[in-house]
């Protein structure tokens, strides 16, 4: 890594962090968060572990890139017009989620058309993290990705960027237009955007249920070719048998219900060819880190996570294995958990 590599490194993401910190302490002001049941209230960790826990994440990550692992990252330094732009927005909504939240309302599409809302399974058509719209508008899709950096305080793209070791390692000394990756659940596309940064000949294929954050993923992967984008649920998959030779899911399980979770393992797990690989992204599990097992169950509380208190419990490695999907390795980012599963050959 060269020296001036270093320095982009350590200003851009050090910025990134002081901005979206910002954001967070201001969004505590305006909307305070609730108040942790008195059970939880001593398993919780201080700002001080949480922000060194980060730390040791942006280490790790400029290592990687030190190591030539993956590229520094192509939009560290984001423009300070669209960044004011979406400051401006986040805050012009923050009322409106923390409304919703007080009032414990989730349900702003119980009142649409039968038909529209026949669209999409029953778990999806509800306000996650009480925001607005749910996933389901072009509002939403544009202020997801800076609600989320505001959530881990800077965090989220370097999290999601764990995943490429594994990807790197399958690559090597292969034919990259030969390996087809495809991202379940890609939303806006952050993950499949570092993807193609560092390996712009790969074929890649990203899957969403939501068509305005699929327009807002053609919109940024507007730049790279070899990119399709598919509309569809991600528990029936509309690929071959053995089409990819990898699949990535990005922070999609703990959205789901458990009979839901477990069809979508068996279908990722069915379009990966023999000796293909998948990697896994999600929120970290209860035990992964004990010190920070009470912010597992305060999310789910300050936040509309129906689903979360069960996906934390669940045995992931047991489920993938039942699909037979083999643990390569299974590690800890911050926030993130990261398993990397392969399919015998």
């Amino acid at each position: 890594m060269r020296h001036w590599e270093r320095l982009a490194y350590d200003l851009g993401q050090g910025t990134r962090v002081a901005w979206f910190l910002g954001h967070s302490l201001i969004a505590e002001r305006v909307a305070p968060p609730v108040t942790e049941p008195i059970e939880i209230r001593g398993k919780l960790p201080s700002r001080a572990q949480m922000l060194a826990d980060l730390l040791a994440l942006l280490r790790r990550d400029r290592a990687n890139i030190a190591a030539g692992h993956y590229r520094l990252p192509h939009d560290l330094v984001a423009d300070p017009r669209a960044a004011w732009r979406q400051s401006r927005r986040f805050f012009a909504d923050l009322g409106a989620i923390d409304r919703r939240r007080r009032a414990k309302r989730h349900d702003d599409w119980s009142e649409a058309p039968g038909g529209e809302r026949r669209r999409y399974p029953e778990y999806f058509v509800q306000n996650f993290h009480y925001q607005t719209d749910g996933y389901l508008s072009e509002r939403s899709a544009e202020l997801y990705d800076f609600q989320v950096e505001v959530l881990f305080n800077g965090a989220a793209d370097a999290m999601r960027r764990q995943a490429l070791l594994a990807i790197a390692e399958h690559l090597r000394d292969t034919r990259i237009a030969g390996q087809p990756l495809l991202d379940v659940a890609c939303g806006t596309g952050r993950l499949l955007s570092f993807v193609k940064q560092n390996w712009p000949r790969l074929p890649v294929t990203g899957l969403d249920l939501s068509a305005p954050y699929l327009r807002k993923a053609r919109q940024d992967l507007a730049g790279w070719s070899w990119v399709e984008l598919v509309e569809g649920t991600a528990e029936k998959l509309p690929f071959r048998d053995g089409s990819f030779a990898l699949v990535s899911c990005a922070y999609l399980f703990h959205e789901v219900p458990r009979e839901v979770r477990a069809k979508v393992a068996a279908e990722m797990a069915r379009v990966l060819r023999p000796g293909g690989r998948m990697v896994f992204v999600d929120s970290f599990q209860h035990g992964d880190h004990p010190e920070f097992d009470g912010l597992l169950e305060l999310f789910p509380r300050a936040y509309h996570e129906p689903y979360y208190a069960d996906y934390v419990r669940q045995d992931l490695a047991a489920l993938f294995a039942e699909m037979g999907l083999v643990a390569a390795s299974t590690e800890r980012a911050h926030m993130s958990k990261i398993m990397v599963l392969d399919k015998p050959a």
